[in-house]
Formats: C-alpha cells, sequence, structure tokens
C-alpha cells in the first residue's frame, strides 16, 4: 500500500469514527488539525501525498499526521514491494499486534459501519486488551450485555 492509499483510508476511517458515514475530505482534515492540534498542514500538500507526485514527509509532517490519525508513524510511508500486513514481527507488543489486527478487521467489515467504528475505537483506545477483557467479563454476566446495551441506545437517542 502506498503512502496515498494509506492517508485516503485514514480520511475514511476516520470520517466514519466522527459518524460522518462517509470520509473526511482533505479540507476537513486541514481544519480539524488546526482546530485539534493547534498546527497547520496545506490541501494541497496533503493532496500531493495523495495522488503521490509527493512520496516523502518530512519528519514534522508525519509526526502530525501519524498524532490526528493516532496511528504509529512508521506506518506513514510506502509499503515495501511484497510487504504483506498480515506478517507480525515478534519485536511487536501485543497491544501493538492487537490494534493492527483490528485496524486490519476493521477494513474487512467496512460495509457494516457500526462494526467498523467500534473495532477503530478499540484499536485506538489505550489499553485495547484491556477493553476485550472487559467486554468478556461483561458477556459472562448473564443478561448484562442486553441491558447495557438497552440504556446505551437510549441514552444516544
Amino acid at each position: 500500500m502506498t503512502l496515498g492509499d494509506k492517508i485516503r483510508y485514514l480520511r475514511e476511517m476516520e470520517g466514519t469514527l466522527r459518524g460522518l458515514n462517509r470520509e473526511m475530505t482533505q479540507q476537513e482534515v486541514v481544519r480539524a488539525i488546526r482546530k485539534e492540534l493547534h498546527q497547520s498542514i496545506s490541501q494541497s500538500y496533503l493532496s500531493q501525498i495523495e495522488n503521490g507526485s509527493r512520496q516523502h514527509l518530512t519528519n514534522t509532517t508525519r509526526m502530525l499526521l501519524a498524532n490526528f490519525f493516532k496511528v504509529h508513524p512508521g506506518y506513514l510511508v510506502d509499503d515495501p514491494e511484497g510487504f504483506h500486513t498480515e506478517l507480525i514481527s515478534d519485536l511487536r507488543t501485543s497491544e501493538e499486534r492487537l490494534d493492527l489486527w483490528l485496524i486490519e478487521g476493521a477494513e474487512t467489515f467496512r460495509s457494516d459501519p457500526e462494526l467498523c467504528a467500534a473495532m477503530l475505537k478499540v484499536a485506538r483506545h489505550e489499553d485495547s486488551r484491556r477493553s476485550f477483557v472487559l467486554l468478556a467479563a461483561i458477556l459472562e454476566t448473564p443478561g448484562l450485555s442486553d441491558q447495557l446495551l438497552h440504556v446505551l441506545r437510549r441514552d444516544a437517542v
């Protein structure tokens, strides 16, 4: 996957996470970075990255985009020829492997926006592993998941 493909994918996922039910536009990303991180990047620069005319990022831009999209800065490079995302190094922590697995899974379930967003939210959580341990405890308690879902959906309305 190229750097441009990754940025486009991240814009799409960010739009889903923000409840837009569509990808964020480049201009929306620029505005959100300015508002949330108090830093800036131009829409034309973002466009050059996505269309491949700018193939490398400065360290400052890489850190800015990694911060905004909440990904590891190392993700924001072109994948080497023949690279497969399912190959995971033993050097990564189990938390990183879990987060990567969730992000890849979210892409698989893009057609189910609710599930896709849930997987990305868990991946972005500070402690993804703990989220799953909590989910397991909820599911082990008879009736608790139905009660929680009822209360949370009622509060959302």
